[in-house]
């Protein structure tokens, strides 16, 4: 005869439900980690954009796309539109961005608190800054 002592069933199998339930109210209490949004990735991509832009051939006349916006009011205004509508293209779906140049903006305005990349590309008519954070 075995004089060991043994736990009953039940009590073992309610021992780990309570530690399952303890386990779940824990993570709601605790939360979860929100993503991963670095501001290195927010610096790549804001790179990306810019580099790009700095390097694709221009609608009409300049150097590069970023040179043309940034050549007269005129300028700017006449490829606003485009500009826009390629950097949509460039960036992911989850991305707002703001676009400055000496003349004017596209996209967004930046919401206050929130983490964002930028790259700045000089030009010879002035600096554009682009600014890319999580929508």
């Amino acid at each position: 005869m075995d004089d060991r002592a043994q736990l009953p069933m039940p009590a073992v199998e309610g021992a780990l439900a309570v530690l399952l339930i303890l386990g779940i109210a824990a993570g709601f209490a605790l939360g979860v980690a929100d993503p991963d949004r670095s501001d290195a990735q927010l610096e790549a991509y804001a790179e990306d954009a810019a580099t790009i832009l700095g390097s694709e051939p221009p609608r009409h006349r300049g150097g590069t796309r970023l040179a043309e916006v940034t050549e007269s009011v005129e300028a700017f205004e006449r490829e606003r539109d485009a500009l826009d509508q390629r950097v949509s293209r460039i960036l992911p779906d989850n991305l707002m961005y703001r676009i400055e140049t000496p003349h004017g903006t596209v996209g967004r305005s930046k919401p206050s608190g929130v983490t964002t990349g930028v790259a700045t590309v000089a030009t010879r008519h002035g600096e554009v800054t682009i600014r890319v954070w999580y929508a």
